[in-house]
């Protein structure tokens, strides 16, 4: 399904930027829907201005952050600018300035807002920059980057109206919830979390939202639905979104046909990083093979500091006339390998 292959690799589709996949999208709105809500259990919203699948994970992972942000303050201020567009109009402008007081308002008893550190005031211009790129906000006049050396800098900006649908709602009051695991157990509590249309969902979640799905033993329960419902899942998928599930022992993957284009970022792309990745998980296979790492009973390696090193050496002596200049110079800095395993 064409639309379901869009909305899984975009966090979404504005309408008066791409016509062409919201209208697709808008054409197989109902199955598209129908398989998003029974499956992996996400909301597929569609209105006259935008299309969003919100792919809430089974499982927060370190990957899911947003990548243009560094510091946790980032995502402080981030929250805060969706609270200030809250009450503005769509289309309503607004000066930086305001922004910047309400957030010292806004931010007080969270953290403290000092905006004489660089640090913050970088971490401003980060998030700035990331709202105008997703489209929660439009500059008028000004220049962002004249926050680097001062705050009071004037710079007109518009609220597009798209912070609204920015956030998931779930639903629930969220105020007292701390971690990652408060909110993958709310709404549980009166019911059996392995069981039942929580677990379908939190496997197709997996599937669909992660490289691969892991399980660290045979009584977990997701491997054992997944497992026991082998053929429908494969089914349901393939039938969905083409591809293929494949289970091995203690890992699944869903892994996207020949020919068919991958959602979001693919391993490995035609980049030196890649190579680099592909190689050394040989030179760690083969020392696998020599019974140098012991295996787990989850199958996964254990393999200490100095092993990993000596791997490392090892495939940038056999390697390095082939990677990029950048790669290269890495590998011959002072804190990288000795000079004599490199020259030998």
């Amino acid at each position: 399904m064409q639309s379901l292959e869009i909305l899984l690799d975009r966090f979404w589709v504005i309408k008066k930027e791409d016509r062409e996949s919201y209208q697709t999208i808008h054409a197989e709105f109902r199955e598209a829907d129908r398989f998003a809500r029974e499956y992996p259990g996400w909301p597929l919203i569609l209105n006259e201005r935008l299309a969003r699948l919100e792919k809430i994970p089974s499982h927060a992972l370190p990957f899911m952050g947003i990548t243009e942000f560094i510091e946790k303050a980032d995502y402080a201020l981030f929250c805060a600018l969706l609270i200030f567009l809250e009450d503005l109009e769509d289309g309503e402008a607004f000066l930086l300035s305001e922004l910047v007081d309400r957030m010292e308002i806004q931010l007080k008893e969270a953290m403290e807002v000092d905006w004489t550190r660089f640090t913050l005031r970088k971490s401003l211009i980060r998030v700035m920059q990331f709202a105008e790129k997703r489209g929660l906000i439009a500059l008028h006049e000004g220049n962002l980057d004249a926050l680097s050396g001062d705050i009071h800098s004037e710079i007109l900006y518009e609220n597009t109206g798209l912070s609204r649908y920015m956030a998931v709602n779930y639903g629930r009051d969220t105020s007292r919830m701390r971690t990652a695991d408060d909110y993958e157990k709310a709404g549980y509590q009166e019911t059996d979390m392995d069981r039942g249309h929580f677990r379908v969902n939190r496997v197709y979640r997996s599937l669909l939202s992660s490289p691969a799905m892991y399980w660290e033993t045979v009584e977990d329960p997701d491997s054992l639905y997944l497992k026991n419902q082998r053929q429908w899942v494969s089914k349901y998928l393939s039938e969905n979104l083409g591809g293929r599930l494949d289970i091995h022992r203690n890992a699944a993957f869903y892994v996207r046909g020949e020919g068919e284009k991958g959602f979001g970022a693919v391993f490995p792309s035609e980049t030196t990083l890649s190579d680099i990745i592909l190689l050394t998980c040989r030179e760690i296979r083969e020392t696998a093979a020599e019974k140098v790492l012991s295996h787990e009973p989850d199958d996964t390696l254990l393999m200490p500091p100095d092993v990993f090193a000596e791997i490392s050496r090892r495939c940038a002596e056999k390697y390095l006339p082939a990677w990029s200049k950048e790669y290269r110079e890495m590998a011959e800095g002072p804190t990288a390998y000795p000079r004599e395993a490199m020259e030998k």
